[in-house]
Parts: structure tokens; C-alpha cells; sequence
């Protein structure tokens, strides 16, 4: 009688130990649900600086990782991307667009100095050189890759994904951008708030 009222007992501890933590997960998950619907609803694009010279305007956003990893995964595993997050809240991921006010095609010769296929070859493979991000502290870092965005003269615009690795999340920082394909000098956009200070 005495074995069966202890295994009653673990049983009945076991049951509410996994009760706890049922609890507990759902807990996590809604507060991350909370705080990614906020983050969404103030708007992903909350980053975003204009700069134009002459007829061209070039656009810089900074989206937080959280985007991506919503946007390639779902919403189905919240805890899974919150756990990714923090893996990978070292990166920073900026959009970069490049738009003549009349909308014409900006890789052709007359912009760029050089011919189309070399103009697409520029912005998929050498581009990258062209930015880089100072820190707050002065830290300089380097692009570390570069996504072209092939519209095939269907948008009006032409568009780039840049990576850069190793910064502080609370980092502000600033892109710099020496524009050596349109030749029209260095262009900088400073973004005051870093990603983590929205209210999550």
C-alpha cells in the first residue's frame, strides 16, 4: 500500500511538473507573440532615410532580423524564431535602393558609364566595397555581403540587401556609402535608434 501511495504521488508530481512547464512555454510564447505583433504594427519599415542627388534617390532601411526570420519561417514556432533571434542579433540586414525620378532604367550606359551587363555585374558582385558602417564607437565595419535584387527592368528601381556581422544590438550606427557606379561621392545615413530600443 505504501509503494502504491508513493507512485500515486510521483505521478501526481511528475503531472504537475509537466503542467509547470506547459504553463511556462505558453507564458514565453505569448509574451514573444506581444512583442512581435507591436513590433509589426509600429511598422518593419520604421528605418528609412532618403537621400537625393541630382535626379537620383537612394534609399536606405534597416529592417530587424526578427523580419526575416518571420518572413522565411512563419509563425508557427515563435519560441524556434526568438531562439534564432538572440543567435543571430549580432547582424544587421539594410535595404538599399537606387530610383531616378523620372524612372528610368538606372543601370544603362548613360548612368552608369558602362554597359548593362557589366553595370549588373557591378551591383552583383563588386557593390559590396562600397559600403561599410561606422559604429557609435568609431568602429568601422565592412559590408560583408551584397544581395542584387534582379527585377529585369519590371520595377522602376534597382535594390540591394546589405550584410554586416559583429555589431551590438544597441549599436547606433551609420551606413556609409561612396557611390563609385553613378559617381555622385559619398552619401551617409545615420540610424539614431537601434532595432532593440522599439517597444517590443
Amino acid at each position: 500500500m505504501k509503494d502504491l501511495n508513493k507512485l500515486f504521488y510521483l505521478l501526481l508530481f511528475l503531472i504537475l511538473i509537466s503542467c509547470k512547464k506547459e504553463i511556462s512555454n505558453n507564458r514565453k510564447e505569448s509574451e514573444i507573440r506581444d512583442r512581435y505583433f507591436n513590433l509589426e504594427k509600429i511598422g518593419w519599415k520604421s528605418r528609412t532615410h532618403i537621400q537625393t542627388v541630382d535626379d537620383l534617390a537612394f534609399t536606405a532601411t534597416e529592417f530587424p532580423i526578427q523580419y526575416y526570420l518571420l518572413k522565411d519561417l512563419g509563425k508557427d514556432n515563435l519560441v524556434k524564431i526568438d531562439s534564432l533571434y538572440e543567435e543571430n542579433k549580432r547582424e544587421r540586414v539594410l535595404e538599399f535602393t537606387f530610383q531616378q525620378n523620372e524612372e528610368k532604367d538606372l543601370l544603362a550606359k548613360n548612368f552608369t558609364g558602362m554597359d548593362y551587363t557589366d553595370a549588373v555585374k557591378y551591383m552583383s558582385f563588386e557593390l559590396e566595397k562600397d559600403f561599410y558602417i561606422v559604429t557609435s564607437k568609431n568602429d568601422t565595419i565592412a559590408c560583408s555581403g551584397v544581395t542584387f535584387e534582379r527585377n529585369y527592368k519590371i520595377a522602376p528601381y534597382q535594390r540591394v540587401l546589405l550584410f554586416f556581422s559583429g555589431i551590438d544590438p544597441n549599436e547606433k550606427i551609420q551606413l556609409v556609402y561612396t557611390d563609385y557606379l553613378f559617381r555622385k561621392g559619398t552619401l551617409k545615413f545615420k540610424f539614431k535608434d537601434p532595432n532593440t530600443q522599439i517597444i517590443l
